[in-house]
């Protein structure tokens, strides 16, 4: 979605600029059921000291550790990207152990083409409750709309869902306390928070957001089969994609411009690993072109998560 990005108005626009303050530190939540644990202190780390991944070799009869110097790393990739005048946000969800790595200010933001998940899930729970059905055509639409980003699809779906009560349903649904809709009516506006789109990801994997398995699945069907480019001609592999090229990934990406007259907004949002193991959201804003903010988000996943694997 190549969609300009909007002046947010009063507390809107400083919620947006606190939401992307560099992540110049992280930290991990721990506990193997308690996302809500204490958070551990954090070392100082320069380049010198990213602990790298394992060697790749044979499969382990148990998962290994794989936040085993994460927060390290990612301080280290948000201090590289914070030079280069990017900020970043993010939120990272080991399913299996309940570990939560975050960095930045979790405020909210507009989430741009992210939203379109919402969208989805909404008028998805609309055709299992049999309250209407998809016809070839919209279905169709809506595939496009996950997989290649159509915003054409997303204003028909938007408009036929009711407009911003799409967003006060899934939020209810899932209890995302920090997403709201669009102050002006406009889809790419909605607000939200890289752990909201996470807590999210984790509620419809698990079924606890409401919607049920088979819908579900018709979703993270469509992110696994994300397209290169969208259907603007924009390129969607930045971030996860093309960072965790050895994973199995289900991608829905965002991107906006220009806030404050150069910056570009990218997400990079998504479920990591055959068994669903990880979630993952991401937010960068930086004053540089698109392709040079395109590589710094997937150079801040390269760092977090060496060898094209978490």
């Amino acid at each position: 979605m190549r969609r300009q990005l909007s002046m947010l108005v009063g507390g809107t626009a400083a919620a947006l600029v606190g939401a992307l303050v560099a992540a110049s530190s992280a930290q991990i939540n721990a506990g193997p059921n308690d996302r809500s644990a204490r958070p551990v202190n954090l070392m100082s780390a320069g380049p010198d000291d990213i602990p790298q991944a394992p060697a790749l070799g044979g499969i382990p009869d148990a998962p290994p550790d794989t936040t085993t110097g994460l927060d390290v790393r990612a301080k280290v990739a948000a201090s590289e990207a914070a030079q280069n005048g990017a900020d970043i946000s993010f939120t990272v969800l080991d399913r299996t152990t309940g570990q939560t790595l975050t960095g930045g200010d979790d405020a909210p933001f507009p989430i741009a083409s992210v939203s379109k998940l919402f969208i989805a899930d909404d008028l998805l729970m609309q055709v299992a409750k049999g309250q209407r059905q998809l016809t070839p055509a919209e279905q169709q639409s809506f595939d496009v709309m996950l997989r290649s980003s159509d915003d054409s699809a997303a204003d028909v779906f938007w408009g036929d869902g009711g407009g911003n009560a799409i967003i006060n349903r899934v939020s209810a649904r899932y209890g995302l306390e920090s997403t709201s809709p669009p102050y002006d009516g406009n889809w790419w506006n909605t607000m939200s928070t890289t752990a909201n789109l996470v807590r999210y990801y984790d509620m419809l994997l698990d079924g606890t957001g409401g919607l049920p398995a088979s819908q579900a699945a018709a979703i993270l069907g469509d992110l696994s089969e994300s397209t290169p480019t969208g259907v603007d001609g924009y390129p969607q592999r930045f971030g996860i994609p093309d960072a965790l090229f050895a994973e199995t990934v289900a991608v829905k990406q965002g991107w906006m411009c220009c806030w404050n007259g150069g910056n570009w907004l990218h997400m990079t949002t998504g479920v990591i690993g055959a068994d669903h193991r990880f979630v993952m959201a991401m937010a960068a804003l930086q004053p540089v072109d698109d392709a040079t903010a395109r590589a710094t988000m997937t150079q801040v996943v390269k760092t977090m998560f060496p060898g094209g694997r978490i």
